[in-house]
């Protein structure tokens, strides 16, 4: 196998990783999430908007966390398949 053949086949090896890895750790991540909006009580209606800020940050936090490791992946195993 040449060394173009090598680099493709590990960036592959490498993208998929990232994948897994990002599948794996998404339930810990809503282990998080859950229990620290049970902490902030961003059920309440009488909170303060720091707090409701606060809520809305801790929510997103597995999107932007596991997307970010699933876009990484994908863009590392679609670049590969196509260039």
């Amino acid at each position: 196998m040449n060394k173009k053949g090598s680099i493709i086949f590990y960036s592959l090896m490498l993208g998929l990783t990232i994948i897994v890895l990002a599948l794996a750790l998404a339930p810990p991540i809503q282990d998080f999430t859950d229990d620290a909006l049970s902490d902030l009580d961003c059920d309440s209606v009488s909170i303060s908007q720091f707090d409701k800020a606060a809520c809305v940050v801790v929510d997103l936090n597995l999107f932007y966390f596991a997307g970010s490791l699933l876009l990484i992946g994908g863009v590392i195993v679609t670049a590969k398949i196509i260039f």
